[in-house]
């Protein structure tokens, strides 16, 4: 492992695992990374602030309301510090306490302060993991974009039998290694659109299609975890930029081909994954139209530009394109991908209301070509983070094929 200059925050929860954090804190540093620890009271009742004090070289941080600390906003500094924080172990309190957004202690405000990366590595009783209640705040965990590393299955100090284990520090220690260092699209630039287009009528009305941007800015945030360069072009959706991923905002479908065509000079891969609409107002309003007693309104629409066949006629770069339907999923998909010119496109059925828009969920029917055969692949059902990391792997295998 390399993880010279890494920065690493180490959170504790209270757990009998807690133990196994020195050794895990002992490679991290053998490796070269600058490692602090924050504990809860619960995990000082299973090891010692001291103990960690010795093998991570600096201070033991646990009092939210240390007035040493508070005089420089400590929480604050220590929220901002890291590379990557990983709470290990994380017990099912401390997870519940955390989607539910609690700052009832020094881990969670951090949790709650921080904008870097987080991965838990949960720890308890077999039964425990397997309550409702659990589950359903790691499926929350996810989608709000945490990585989740185990548990694993055995033997537990409780003497049950079962998934809940923490994962060995040496496997703990490999997935920091590879969030570093294993970054496959290292060098490569990417250019996606997401959300929806918006198109004036006049000043409170507009035309639109159906997007929230879920699996555009999913998309972007794991080919930026991958090592990507990533410029995400993006309608109006209420969604945070993902980590170091560079959005760029637009409106109309016009603007989006503009900040297209100036973002894909140098693109390696260019994913539409904007609902992007059809026909705009041939004549648009500076002023509310007014509503005419008894008469309809007669609305003239014209084309907009094709931005997904621009950029595979004109850029030079791998196009991917996507296509939602309600029916004949593949067909319709085939035939999108045959007009565009492109390689590879995307299909999922928005009629599924699992699936469909504003899911955190989604399943794609991947249609591509290969060695000169139209093949086919399928992915999920999944959350849109997960089937993101999937998708952005395999499109880097079949290039790279």
């Amino acid at each position: 492992m390399n993880l010279s200059q890494k920065k690493i925050l180490l959170g504790l929860t209270g757990g009998i695992a807690a133990y196994k954090v020195a050794d895990l804190c002992r490679q991290l540093v053998k490796a070269g990374a600058d490692v602090r620890v924050v504990m809860t009271s619960g995990a000082k009742a299973f090891i010692s602030p001291l103990t960690l004090q010795a093998l991570s070289g600096n201070a033991v941080h646990d009092d939210l309301l240390d007035p040493n600390a508070e005089a420089a906003m400590g929480h604050i500094e220590l929220a901002k510090w890291p590379d990557l924080i990983v709470i290990a172990p994380a017990s099912a309190d401390f997870i519940a306490r955390a989607m539910a957004g609690m700052a009832d202690d020094l881990l969670a405000t951090l949790y709650l302060a921080t904008a870097k990366p987080i991965a838990l590595v949960p720890a308890m009783n077999q039964q425990m993991w397997a309550n409702t209640a659990t589950q359903d705040n790691i499926s929350l965990a996810k989608k709000r974009g945490l990585q989740i590393w185990g548990p694993a299955s055995g033997e537990q100090a409780c003497g049950d039998v079962g998934l809940g284990r923490m994962i060995e520090p040496f496997e703990i220690a490999q997935k920091v290694d590879e969030f570093f260092n294993h970054k496959p699209l290292k060098g490569q630039h990417w250019v996606l659109t997401a959300g929806p287009t918006v198109e004036k009528i006049d000043p409170v009305r507009y035309l639109t299609n159906r997007s929230s941007g879920k699996m555009g800015y999913a998309i972007a945030q794991a080919a930026a975890n991958l090592g990507a360069k990533v410029i995400l072009i993006s309608g109006p959706v209420s969604l945070a930029c993902p980590l170091n991923v560079e959005r760029v905002s637009v409106e109309s479908a016009e603007q989006m081909l503009a900040a297209v065509k100036e973002a894909v000079a140098n693109a390696d891969i260019f994913l539409a994954c904007a609902a992007v609409s059809d026909y705009r107002a041939k004549q648009s309003s500076d002023r509310k139209m007014k509503k005419q007693d008894d008469n309809g309104l007669q609305l003239e629409l014209v084309q907009n530009p094709d931005i997904l066949k621009w950029a595979a006629n004109e850029a030079d770069c791998y196009c991917v394109g996507f296509a939602a339907e309600t029916d004949n999923l593949e067909e319709y998909a085939k035939a999108k991908m045959q007009r565009k010119g492109i390689e590879m496109i995307c299909a999922n059925d928005v009629s599924r209301s699992d699936i469909g828009f504003g899911s955190d969920y989604n399943e794609l029917a991947v249609f591509y070509q290969n060695a000169g055969q139209l093949k086919q692949k399928a992915l999920g059902p999944s959350l849109k983070l997960e089937l993101a990391h999937e998708l952005v792997i395999f499109i880097h295998s079949i290039i790279k094929s």
